[in-house]
């Protein structure tokens, strides 16, 4: 007698069902108008993913189902966007933020706002730096410099150090006032 090898198979579990919509934000909408205006454009995200979903379901089914185009919610999911964007034109008569064109490009281009805004920090954090060292490199040469003619030309020595503690004091209080307007003690 021959042995049977092949056993009945064992059930897979379904994988969890795809979301409805985008994933929703971590934080609450601020409250007022804007908050608002926040939930209606999270809405308007969602119908637009509906609609994306609906219409890559019609497109795998048959065409030729029982119940034709009647059947087919396509008309229904554009019917929520198009609510959800004259909500929104509803709404931008009592909301006077002004969004910069640069912005709105760079989401047009498929770029986060938000990782501009940070590369363009670390781009102005860099630049800051290399600013200040070329500042440290004029006053150091400044002070080389001075040095030099000090040992040279004695009689201008009075004058050169008097111009070199003036450009000191300056810079100290320019420091100072820069360190208690940003309100941080150490004037960063």
């Amino acid at each position: 007698m021959a042995r049977n090898n092949m056993s009945t198979p064992t059930p897979v579990p379904n994988p969890p069902a795809a979301p409805d919509s985008p994933r929703e934000s971590e934080s609450p909408p601020p409250p007022g108008p804007q908050g608002d205006l926040e939930m209606e454009l999270l809405s308007l995200a969602t119908s637009l993913y509906n609609l994306g979903t609906t219409v890559v379901g019609d497109l795998t089914k048959e065409k030729d189902k029982p119940g034709g185009a009647a059947g087919k919610p396509v008309g229904i999911r554009v019917n929520e966007v198009i609510y959800h964007l004259s909500q929104l034109e509803s709404m931008s008569e009592s909301i006077d933020t002004m969004v910069p064109m640069q912005v709105l490009v760079d989401i047009d281009n498929s770029r986060n706002p938000m990782q501009l805004t940070k590369d363009r920090l670390e781009r102005a954090a860099t630049e800051n730096q290399f600013m200040n060292g070329k500042i440290h490199a004029i006053d150091s040469y400044r002070k080389m410099l001075d040095e030099a003619l000090v040992q040279n030309f004695p009689e201008i020595g009075e004058h050169l150090m008097e111009s070199s503690l003036l450009t000191a004091t300056q810079q100290s209080v320019k420091v100072e006032d820069a360190g208690a307007s940003n309100g941080l003690p150490n004037g960063v």
